[in-house]
């Protein structure tokens, strides 16, 4: 059941983020002590073995955009950047990350070097999204221990939802109009 209402919190309808948007990359997965003893790796720094790729998009003060995707890839990541991003937006910050580089010709983009230990430069930051990453994790490792790939888009969108919703006073019936 609470799958289905992870579905019906997806939003179908959603419009182009506008005005500065941050956009970032993590890795997701349960911690691997709850993994099946037959299922468990060695972890050896970051990366993707193991975890499922996200990408996601928050715009400063309002709503967030969360994706599994398969690779962290240039093609990948510009393609989920014009899917999201208004081409009238005023800034799309990011981190260093290469997927980043050609962001350049379409939106006026900036980023932050977080291996040069800067994590803020005026108005260009991560912050936001960083944190909804924060959530994410925290959730899953929290509450849910371990969340598949084949589950992980509706997890993210009752993240999604809940976040684009904080505000809202009476977010059950709003959920509940949405089934």
């Amino acid at each position: 059941m609470t799958q289905r209402i992870r579905a019906a919190m997806q939003d179908r309808d959603f419009p182009k983020l506008m005005g500065q948007v941050e956009v970032d990359e993590t890795y997701v997965r349960g911690k691997n002590a709850n993994r099946p003893l037959r299922k468990r790796f060695e972890i050896k720094g970051r990366g993707p073995v193991g975890r499922t790729a996200v990408i996601g998009a928050i715009s400063r003060k309002g709503n967030v955009v969360a994706k599994v995707i398969e690779d962290t890839s240039v093609p990948t990541i510009n393609r989920f950047v014009r899917e999201t991003v208004s081409n009238k937006v005023s800034l799309v910050a990011t981190d260093e990350w290469t997927g980043y580089t050609k962001m350049g010709r379409e939106f006026p983009h900036e980023s932050v070097d977080h291996k040069a230990n800067e994590y803020v430069r005026g108005e260009v930051h991560t912050n936001n999204i960083e944190s909804f990453w924060s959530l994410l994790k925290r959730g899953i490792i929290g509450t849910f221990h371990n969340v598949s790939k084949d589950y992980l888009p509706l997890y993210l969108a009752e993240f999604q939802f809940r976040h684009n919703n904080r505000n809202n006073p009476d977010i059950f019936k709003t959920m509940l109009a949405e089934c």
